[in-house]
């Protein structure tokens, strides 16, 4: 009995190690991709001074450190549905095929290439049929300066238009996998403390009322923010320096966040949307079980 205790103790040891190697693994694999996609730009563009390039590089290394401390930490912190794939991966897919297709086409009017060509005549299609009245597209190119000239013009109303269609595209291939996949998965355990690490489930209030609402407000504001932002950001200039964008770097993360942030609220939405309604199906299996005695495996 005692070699076989020792034995048992031997293994999970072991299984404890493997588990902390691959955690270990998976955060240094987050941080190293987090790195590549802040300084891609930099590393794509020509023209950057030494000065931005350090300056780049201090903000990768910085975004780096802390995608490794988030995701290497047992304890949650900052970063939402941590261990609830496919969210993240798809969310940072989604923002690392913005500022790619964004400095791709801003390296046409540089340095043209057959693939700097074709997306930069992309981007102009695309801003094209978007830009109508009203549109997010037609609204972001408001946030220029009264005296911006046609090339800027042109330049904003393509990056707003593909980094907005990426970032729908994005949306809408999250919202097929989580229905393919039913995200998140029943026969597993879902860690709302883990996965949300802000939302305080003991706050007070049924927790399926509260993801609920703030599931709403976030598909609220992301349906909102892209046509607000331009408002506030043209509101907000009033007696400051207007916006130029006249720097590839400015023009690509500034449409980046445009087109990213109220896309990742929309997936937040509709992923605390999905918990409340797999707390709702467990509180009824546990409610049918403890009328009926019978309690499924």
């Amino acid at each position: 009995m005692g070699k076989r205790h020792r034995q048992s103790i031997g293994a999970v040891r072991i299984e404890e190690g493997k588990a902390v190697v691959s955690r270990l693994t998976s955060a240094l694999m987050r941080a190293f991709l987090v790195m590549v996609l802040v300084a891609t730009p930099s590393v794509i563009l020509s023209g950057q001074g030494a000065d931005g390039r350090e300056v780049v590089a201090l903000m990768a290394l910085f975004a780096g450190v802390l995608t490794f401390v988030e995701y290497n930490a047992t304890y949650p912190g900052l970063v939402e549905f941590r261990d609830a794939p496919p969210f993240n991966r798809i969310r940072f897919l989604m923002l690392f095929a913005t500022v790619f297709a964004l400095t791709v086409i801003e390296q046409s009017r540089f340095a043209p290439s057959t693939l700097s060509t074709l997306m930069g005549a992309l981007g102009v299609v695309i801003g094209a049929a978007l830009d109508f009245p009203y549109s997010p597209v037609r609204l972001a190119t408001l946030m220029l300066a009264d005296g911006a000239s046609e090339a800027q013009v042109h330049a904003v109303r393509s990056a707003a238009g593909v980094a907005y269609l990426t970032s729908a595209l994005g949306l809408a291939f999250f919202v097929s996998v989580l229905r393919l996949q039913r995200w998140p998965a029943r026969e597993s355990a879902f860690n709302v403390w883990v996965n949300l690490p802000t939302f305080d489930p003991t706050a007070g209030g049924d927790v399926v009322q509260r993801l609920e609402r703030d599931a709403r407000l976030n598909i609220a504001l992301g349906l909102l923010l892209p046509f607000v932002i331009p408002a506030v950001v043209k509101i907000g200039a009033q007696g400051f320096e207007p916006l130029t964008m006249t720097t590839p770097q400015t023009l690509i993360w500034t449409m980046t966040a445009w087109a990213f942030l109220p896309a990742s609220l929309f997936m937040r939405g509709i992923a605390m949307g999905k918990i409340a309604e797999m707390i709702r199906e467990k509180r009824r299996i546990s409610s049918l079980a403890e009328t009926t005695g019978f309690y499924p495996a």
